[in-house]
């Protein structure tokens, strides 16, 4: 009975601490900064980077990719054929390169002695080296072929959603043409304006929330987003006449960014938004 009389005491006590910190510890916002600004996404050209006539288009718009995903396919019969062309060229080189430096170990002492004539011990030495450079042009040259090869397939360098497709199956495309666009899903930022006045309100890391005008149906208000200062410009421009201030519009303000912590496929590029920075008491 006394034991468990001393666990509810020290749960008590832990729980009394626990209160004391928290009052301690937290800081209350005195006031806040409110601005209105854009939601905006990374967006990737993707294309390929060789040129051919395209075989498979794997994706539609708005479909999401993962990291790693077969985006689409240009016939490889070309590369393949040059890839194995070069693979043969290896092996044909490597011979020579053995054959001509085993002439060269057998030969060579023989020139010391006055047996082969100068010229014969040049070409000797210079077959050996010959070869051997032909032997890395060719190894260098497989390795070109491989990698061409390998440019026949578009894969998809990051995750994201496809917002454009800009090319269909047989279809000729030149390299780098765009055969996609896909905007990433992170990260995703909100560029938006403050005064002169409030720069000394805010640094960076500053947290900072983000309302779109969409009313989530469980809260009944509007979708609230968690965020931080990632960007403040160092330098003063005329606001945007699509950005809203309470302030007349000529005026001179800083452009920052607030980067949104965990984003979700409801924020979409443009996208308006309200951003509420609380300043805390110093």
């Amino acid at each position: 009975m006394k034991k468990k009389l001393l666990i509810i005491i020290g749960i008590v006590l832990i729980l009394v601490l626990a209160v004391v910190l928290f009052f301690f510890f937290y800081k209350k916002p005195i006031s806040s900064i409110k601005t209105y600004g854009n939601i905006e996404i990374r967006q990737v050209d993707m294309s390929f980077q060789v040129a051919g006539i395209i075989n498979n288009v794997f994706f539609e718009e708005g479909d999401y990719v993962k990291k790693g995903d077969l985006l689409a396919t240009i016939d490889d019969r070309d590369y393949k054929a040059n890839y194995k062309k070069a693979y043969f060229e290896k092996k044909s080189s490597y011979s020579q390169m053995l054959e001509d430096n085993s002439k060269y170990q057998r030969n060579h002492p023989l020139c010391f002695d006055g047996t082969l004539s100068k010229q014969d011990c040049t070409t000797l030495f210079n077959n050996k080296d010959i070869s051997k450079a032909k032997y890395g042009l060719s190894n260098a040259n497989l390795e070109y072929q491989k990698n061409q090869l390998y440019y026949t397939k578009l894969y998809a360098l990051q995750d994201g959603i496809i917002t454009t497709r800009a090319q269909e199956k047989g279809a000729r495309v030149n390299a780098n043409q765009i055969v996609y666009v896909m905007s990433l899903n992170k990260p995703i930022w909100v560029r938006t304006y403050i005064k002169e006045t409030d720069l000394g309100n805010i640094k960076y890391g500053n947290k900072a929330y983000v309302y779109t005008d969409t009313i989530d149906p469980k809260t009944k208000q509007k979708k609230k987003y968690e965020g931080y200062i990632g960007y403040i410009s160092p330098v003063a421009e005329f606001t945007p006449k699509t950005v809203q201030t309470q302030d007349l519009r000529v005026d001179l303000m800083y452009r920052i960014r607030v980067y949104i912590d965990e984003v979700d496929e409801y924020l979409r590029q443009g996208m308006p938004v309200t951003i509420e920075i609380p300043i805390y008491e110093a």
